[in-house]
């Protein structure tokens, strides 16, 4: 079973993708580096509570969905 930093790794990449977003424009999006998009996406890093708002807004979908805690 995957932690709950991987299964947000593996949303925010595959919501990325699907929108066809670079990390380099997710971050200009979302008012972050590409380096923070990156290191989220690596589990390296946890985005602050503005970042998830701003991630979750920006993919329609609620927090809940992309921390992976409800299925989309």
């Amino acid at each position: 079973m995957k932690s709950k930093k991987e299964k947000f790794a593996e949303n925010l990449r595959t919501f990325r993708t699907e929108n066809k977003l670079s990390q380099k424009a997710l971050a200009e999006a979302v008012g972050v580096s590409q380096q923070c998009v990156s290191d989220w996406e690596l589990g390296n890093a946890d985005p602050t509570l503005t970042s998830l708002w701003r991630l979750a807004d920006l993919f329609g979908v609620s927090i809940d969905i992309l921390c992976g805690r409800n299925e989309w």
